[in-house]
C-alpha cells in the first residue's frame, strides 16, 4: 500500500496537504524528523500514515490525556488500531493493553512523557518492535518553550535504553528558531530533515478589540453567533468562573474549565464541550492543548495572553477544519498588570537559579511583545507571521485592522512631548511614570520624583490613554524610543535625530466613536458554506442533528463521526451513490461501512421533499481588477474621498438628532458606491468651521471643542452641554434634519476627485 492509497482509505482525503507528504517520505526512508506546522495543518497524519506502514509499533509521546483519547478514538474509527497508556487506565488495563501491543494488535500507542520511565513500560519496550517515536508538542521539551515540561527531557533516556534506535520525529505548532534548535539537540535528532510549513492559517481571522466592557462584548457576540461552538480564555479561574456565571444567568449553553475544579468536574465539562452539549467553553490556559475539536468556529481571549506562542496556539484551536472562524483578543490596560501579577508567582523550583532569571526575564520581553501586538495599527496576521521568522510582503486584506476604519493622525507635537519627558526623567523610569507625569496624575511617586515640577508635567492632560499607549508604541517601532527587557521596561532615548530634522510621527487611530459592543467583522475569506443557498443549509442543520444523535448514541465527540467540513461537501454534491459518497472530504472506507447509510437516507429524503430546490450556487466569477494607479501596501485598489450619488441622497436615513458620529454611520450606509472611503467626522466639522457655522472654543490649558455661530444654529446646528471627569464644561455638536440635509447636499456636490478634505 503506498503513503497516498492509505490517506485515501483510512481517512478519506485525496491528496496530502503541502508539506505532509515530504514528511511521509522523510520518515518512511528511515529519515528523523522535525516539523514545525501550525495547528490544523495536519501534523498528525504525518506520523500516522508511516505508522501504518513501518513494520512494528509507533509510540507517540503525549502531554495530554484528553488528546491520546480523542486521537485513538479517532483512529479507531477510521479503521486504524490503536491504544493509549495513561494514568486513566487501571494497572489490569495497562497490562492487557500492553501485551496486544507486544503480540502485534497495534500500530500507534498514545503514550505520556512519565509513563516512560516506569519499569512496567520499560520491559514492553525492551522485547518489542519499535520502529518510530513520535513527540507531539515538542516544543515542551525546551526551556525556552512557552510550555516546558521536565518529563519530556527524559524522553532521550528512554530512547537510548532500546534495543536498537528507532526513527525520530518531533512536531509542534509554536517553535521559534532557537525552539526549534533546543529541540533537535535535546533529542538528539541524527541529520533531521527540518520541514517548517508556515504558521499562516488563512481561514482565521484576527482581530483585537480595545474595550472596558468585555462582559457585554461577550454576550453580543454570542447572541449574533448562536449555536456555534468556541473557547473563551480568561487570565484568572476568578474571571472563568465570573463570565460562565453571567453568560450561564443570559441562558447560553456554556460551561467551564480551569486547574481549581475537581478533577471529575474539569472532565465532565470538557466532555461537554467535544460532545456539543455546552458548544462554548470558559477556560484559563490549563485548558485546550492538544484539544483536535474541528468545529471551533471562534477563540475570544477575554484577557490578553502573555506571549505571542500561547496566542498563537490557543487561538489557532479555532477553525482546524478548515473552515472561516475568528479569533478577537479583547484588550484594557489592566490585563498588563493582571499578566506580571501571575509571572511574578511563577515556579521555577526545577530550574538553576540563572536560568530561572532568564527565563523570567525572558517572559516579560514575550508580554512586551503581546502588549505591542494589541496596541499596533499594522497587519495582525503579519505581525504574527513576523514574530515567527516569516517574512510577509504585503497586508492580508483580513485582519481586524486590514479592514478597521483607522484615521491617520499627525501626533508629532505630542510625540517631541513624550522624548522630552523621558529625557527629563533621564532614562529611569517605564511607560506608567512617563505617561503619568504627561497627563499630569496626582500620584504620591510622582510627587516623590519630582515629575510634577517637570517642564512635561501635564502636557498632554486632554489626550485620550488610548491615543498615548498607540502613540508609545509607534516611537518604539520607529526607533525614536528603547525599551529595557526586564521586570521594569525602563524607557529610554533612541536615535531621534530624524524628528529633529523635521520627520512627522503619524498614528492611526481608531474613530472617535468606538463601537464598544460590536463584534469584529466575520471574515471574509470563502469557503464551502458560502455556496449553500438556505436550502442547503437547511439540509446541513439536519445532517449535523444526524451527526449529534449518532454520537451520542456511541458515545464520540460528532466531529469524530464527520467534521462540519464533510457535511458541507455533502450538502454540496447531494451524493447518491457509493462512488459519490467516497468521493466526499474526510470520507474513508471504514466511515462509509459505518455511517454512509443514514446520511444517504437524510439526503434523499430531503431531495424529495424539495424536488428541484438548488443545495447550492456557483461561486460568482471576479471580474479582473483594473491596474491601480498607485497600489497601497497591501495591494489593493486605493480608495476615493467620500461622496454621495443623487440617488444615495434619497436613502439617506434623517433623524430628529444626530450625533457626530451617528451622522457619519448614516452617511456611509446610505452610500452605495464601492471602494470609497468612509467619512471622517474630522472633515465635517472642518468644512462647518470653513463656511463659519461653527468656532472654536477652547480649553483652558489644553484642547478645544465646537459650537455652532448664529448661522449654523440657522442652518440647524446645536449644542449639547457636556462635562469633563475633572468637572469642566464644554460642549458637543448635535444635527437636526435640516444641519443633516445640509451635510448630505455638500457630499453631493462635491466631486471625488475634488473631496481633498476627508
Amino acid at each position: 500500500m503506498t503513503p497516498l492509497e492509505a490517506l485515501k482509505r483510512y481517512f478519506g482525503y485525496d491528496s496530502f496537504r503541502p508539506g505532509q507528504a515530504d514528511i511521509v517520505d522523510a520518515l518512511l526512508a528511515g529519515q528523523d524528523v522535525l516539523a514545525v506546522m501550525p495547528t490544523g495543518a495536519g501534523k498528525s497524519l504525518c506520523y500516522q500514515i508511516p505508522a501504518l506502514l513501518l513494520p512494528g509499533v509507533t509510540l507517540v509521546v503525549s502531554p495530554l490525556i484528553s488528546l491520546m483519547q480523542d486521537q485513538v478514538k479517532a483512529l479507531s474509527a477510521a479503521g486504524v488500531p490503536a491504544a493509549f497508556i495513561n494514568s486513566t487506565l487501571t494497572e489490569r488495563q495497562i497490562a492487557l493493553a500492553l501485551q496486544r501491543a507486544a503480540e502485534g494488535s497495534y500500530k500507534i500507542i498514545y503514550v505520556a512523557p512519565e509513563r516512560l520511565e516506569t519499569a512496567v513500560f520499560r520491559d514492553f519496550a525492551a522485547g518489542a518492535e519499535i520502529s518510530m517515536v513520535t513527540v507531539d508538542e515538542a516544543h515542551c521539551i525546551s526551556q525556552w518553550g512557552q510550555d516546558f515540561r521536565p518529563s519530556y527531557v527524559k524522553i532521550l533516556d528512554f530512547v537510548a535504553g532500546l534495543p536498537r534506535r528507532p526513527i525520530l520525529s518531533a512536531f509542534t505548532a509554536t517553535a521559534t528558531r532557537e525552539v526549534q534548535e533546543d529541540i533537535r539537540c535535546t533529542l538528539r535528532l541524527q541529520n533531521p530533515k527540518l520541514l517548517v510549513t508556515g504558521f499562516d492559517r488563512p481561514n482565521l481571522f484576527f482581530a483585537v478589540e480595545h474595550t472596558r466592557h468585555k462582559d457585554d462584548y461577550v454576550i453580543q457576540y454570542l447572541r449574533e453567533h448562536p449555536g456555534e461552538s468556541g473557547i473563551i480564555y480568561c487570565a484568572t479561574r476568578k474571571n472563568v468562573d465570573k463570565l460562565q456565571q453571567l453568560l450561564a444567568q443570559y441562558g447560553f449553553a456554556v460551561t467551564s474549565y480551569h486547574a481549581g475544579l475537581p478533577a471529575e468536574t474539569r472532565r465532565k465539562n470538557q466532555n461537554d464541550f467535544i460532545y456539543d452539549a455546552a458548544p462554548v467553553i470558559v477556560a484559563t490556559n490549563a485548558f485546550g492543548m492538544g484539544i483536535d475539536k474541528s468545529n471551533v468556529r471562534f477563540v475570544l481571549h477575554y484577557n490578553m495572553p502573555q506571549s505571542m506562542e500561547n496566542y498563537y496556539q490557543e487561538a489557532g484551536r479555532a477553525g482546524r477544519d478548515g473552515l472561516p472562524s475568528q479569533c478577537v483578543l479583547l484588550y484594557s490596560a489592566q490585563d498588563v498588570v493582571i499578566n506580571k501579577f501571575l509571572l511574578d508567582r511563577k515556579d521555577f523550583a526545577e530550574c538553576e537559579p540563572e536560568d530561572a532569571e532568564l527565563l523570567h526575564q525572558r517572559d516579560l520581553q514575550r508580554l512586551q511583545t503581546m502588549e505591542r501586538y494589541c496596541q499596533t495599527t499594522d497587519c495582525l496576521r503579519n505581525t504574527i507571521l513576523t514574530y515567527f521568522g516569516e517574512h510577509p510582503t504585503a497586508h492580508c486584506g483580513s485582519c481586524g485592522n486590514c479592514s478597521g476604519d483607522y484615521e491617520e493622525a499627525d501626533l508629532t507635537a505630542e510625540a517631541k512631548w513624550i522624548i522630552n519627558c523621558v529625557a527629563e526623567l533621564r532614562g529611569r523610569y517605564g511607560k506608567a511614570v512617563v505617561l503619568g507625569t504627561l497627563q499630569g496624575a496626582n500620584r504620591a511617586r510622582l510627587r516623590e520624583l519630582g515629575a510634577d515640577r517637570m517642564k512635561s508635567y501635564g502636557k498632554l492632560k486632554g489626550t485620550p490613554r488610548e491615543t498615548l499607549d498607540r502613540l508609545l508604541a509607534q516611537l518604539l517601532n520607529d526607533g525614536y524610543l528603547l525599551q529595557t527587557e526586564d521586570q521594569y521596561a525602563v524607557l529610554h532615548l533612541g536615535d531621534i535625530t530624524p524628528l529633529q530634522q523635521g520627520a512627522q510621527v503619524l498614528v492611526k487611530l481608531p474613530p472617535r466613536h468606538e463601537p464598544e459592543h460590536t463584534p469584529a467583522p466575520k471574515p471574509k475569506r470563502s469557503s464551502m458554506m458560502d455556496a449553500l443557498t438556505g436550502a442547503g443549509l437547511e439540509l446541513f442543520a439536519q445532517l449535523r442533528q444526524l451527526r449529534f444523535d449518532i454520537a451520542q448514541r456511541e458515545g464520540l465527540p460528532p466531529y469524530i463521526i464527520f467534521g462540519d467540513k464533510s457535511l458541507a461537501d455533502m450538502c454540496l454534491r447531494a451524493p447518491q451513490t457509493q462512488e459519490d459518497m467516497l468521493s466526499i472530504y474526510g470520507m474513508g472506507e471504514r466511515k462509509y461501512e459505518k455511517y454512509a447509510a443514514p446520511f444517504f437516507a437524510v439526503i434523499s429524503a430531503y431531495c424529495a421533499e424539495h424536488p428541484g430546490v438548488a443545495l447550492s450556487l456557483p461561486p460568482a466569477q471576479e471580474q479582473p481588477a483594473a491596474p491601480a494607479e498607485k497600489p497601497t501596501k497591501s495591494g489593493k485598489a486605493p480608495k476615493v474621498d467620500f461622496y454621495l450619488t443623487a440617488e444615495d441622497a434619497k436613502e439617506f436615513n434623517y433623524q430628529d438628532s444626530y450625533s457626530g458620529a451617528e451622522l457619519k454611520a448614516a452617511l456611509a450606509e446610505a452610500a452605495s458606491t464601492p471602494n470609497v472611503k468612509a467619512p471622517t467626522i474630522k472633515a465635517i466639522e472642518e468644512w462647518l468651521y470653513h463656511e463659519r457655522l461653527i468656532s472654536m472654543e477652547r480649553f483652558p490649558k489644553k484642547g478645544f471643542y465646537y459650537v455652532p455661530t448664529p448661522a449654523g444654529v440657522d442652518a440647524g446646528l446645536r449644542s449639547v452641554d457636556r462635562v469633563t471627569a475633572s468637572g469642566m464644561p464644554y460642549s458637543v455638536l448635535d444635527y437636526t434634519p435640516d444641519a443633516q440635509r445640509l451635510i448630505v447636499e455638500h457630499f453631493i456636490k462635491m466631486k471625488p476627485e475634488e473631496n481633498s478634505s476627508t
